[in-house]
């Protein structure tokens, strides 16, 4: 019975376009170019949004520069942990061995 609901879901989030279809690839670009401009995608949006995030708040505390120095490199973080797993993607267990939760 569970195999069954397993099925029929695999089959709707393909239908839906939330799966890929087996035998066409993954997540990550097909193309190195593909690849490395979301990586740098990744990176300099995570630095604006931080510096962003930072220069608003020390306008708004007056704490110029601190916090503006603190979101950047919080941004500078989030970019490399965003390369980090788009270089890593998750790694799912067999079918098998997830815990069974009911």
């Amino acid at each position: 019975m569970p195999d069954d609901f397993d099925d029929r879901l695999r089959k709707a989030r393909t239908r839906q376009g939330l799966d890929p279809i087996p035998g066409q690839g993954g997540g990550l670009p097909q193309s190195s170019w593909g690849f490395g401009l979301r990586a740098g995608v990744e990176l300099v949006s995570s630095l604006i949004v931080g510096a962003g995030l930072g220069f608003v708040l020390d306008r708004w505390l007056g704490t110029t520069p601190w916090l503006f120095l603190v979101f950047f490199l919080v941004g500078g973080a989030a970019g490399v942990m965003n390369i980090y797993r788009l270089v890593m993607p998750a790694k799912q267990p067999p079918a098998g061995d997830r815990p069974d939760l009911g």
